[in-house]
């Protein structure tokens, strides 16, 4: 979910003098440091593979059920007002979580000791004045990283008020981020609550995407829903744009074999030229991770609810070397103790 190459698109922009009514979102790439099997590498490059022809179980929703219906806001509640002077209430019934599924033996071990909301205190490279609608009045606080954060020293991150962290697993069918297990390991150790993303690889099925994130990432009590991560990526060997209803199909089909695995609906992080293109009114019912760096969710994404937002791509702490995206959860610390279920964070025996 890293944004390589912004300041080199930005300087080109302003120095051709560019006219286009879209903002700084729309103008930046997607995720340049996804530099995996599903990205390009000019000395070693990657055949695509075609995809086979996806077959959603019959407990999956239709496309037309689940894709087209945009999520009413109340009628006394702008837009704007998502996020205000004081942490406004998130509709639970979009982000509590489904039942969670037994966990083996193997997966229990000592919880984690630290379960308290740390205050944030990250500082930021590029920073931006949201003005009144600011992620600095939501309490909780959290980082998304991957391999491209090196060595994190997670006990430091924590107490810069990393309360949570979504860790880069896998993308497509057949890469795993070479940090995965250290960062998983890590996170439950610090106290961390966290959870795993897949990032999206257009040619490959989705269903082989799916077994691929379950063979890799563990099922683990207290663990965060997983993430799918949708982008339109500029670097990858994958050149394949799939169209609107391509797209929600194979989607629907990943993230129903992660619902039946794992016990949780997963969570949809996108960016916003990907959300114009594909996710207008689409899967009301799946809490979402919004990207918008320069604007409120509320003027990138309008009528959309959300749960998580990453805010910031810039970000600098204590644990990490170079920069790190930071995020916020939408709503109060009690609202993350319900959203969260209680439960206590686990860290597994590995």
């Amino acid at each position: 979910m890293r944004l390589p190459g912004f300041a080199a698109v930005l300087f080109a922009c302003l120095a051709a003098g560019c006219t286009s009514s879209r903002g700084i979102e729309d103008i930046v790439p997607g995720p340049s440091m996804e530099t995996t099997s599903a990205i390009s590498r000019p000395a070693a490059p990657v055949r695509a593979v075609e995809p086979k022809a996806e077959v959603a179980s019959v407990e999956s929703r239709t496309v037309a059920d689940a894709a087209f219906s945009m999520p009413q806001m109340g009628a006394d509640v702008e837009p704007d007002a998502l996020v205000g002077d004081t942490p406004q209430p998130v509709s639970l019934a979009a982000v509590m979580p489904a039942p969670k599924p037994a966990v083996r033996a193997a997966d229990r071990a000592k919880p984690a000791v630290d379960h308290r909301i740390r205050e944030r205190r990250f500082r930021d490279a590029k920073p931006i004045n949201f003005g009144r609608h600011s992620p600095k009045k939501l309490a909780v606080h959290g980082v998304d990283v991957s391999r491209w954060q090196g060595d994190i020293d997670w006990s430091k991150l924590r107490e810069q008020g990393a309360n949570f962290a979504y860790i880069k697993a896998t993308d497509g069918g057949d890469h795993i981020d070479p940090m995965f297990r250290r960062n998983w390991k890590g996170a439950g150790e610090a106290g961390l609550a966290r959870g795993a993303y897949h990032f999206f690889y257009w040619c490959r099925t989705a269903g082989e995407q799916a077994d691929w994130f379950i063979r890799n990432v563990p099922r683990v009590r207290g663990a965060l829903p997983p993430v799918i991560d949708v982008e339109w990526n500029h670097q990858s060997s994958c050149k394949r744009r799939p169209s609107r209803a391509t797209v929600l199909e194979k989607m629907q089909v990943f993230m129903d074999k992660l619902e039946a695995h794992y016990g949780q609906r997963p969570v949809i992080y996108t960016s916003p030229d990907f959300y114009a293109d594909n996710l207008r009114g689409a899967f009301p019912n799946h809490p979402f991770w919004l990207r918008s760096v320069a604007r409120h969710p509320s003027k990138v994404y309008p009528g959309r609810d959300w749960l998580f937002w990453q805010y910031s791509g810039s970000g600098l702490s204590h644990g990490v070397s170079g920069r790190i995206d930071l995020n916020v959860f939408n709503g109060t610390e009690s609202q993350w103790r319900a959203w969260r279920g209680g439960g206590s964070i686990m860290a597994d025996a590995e």
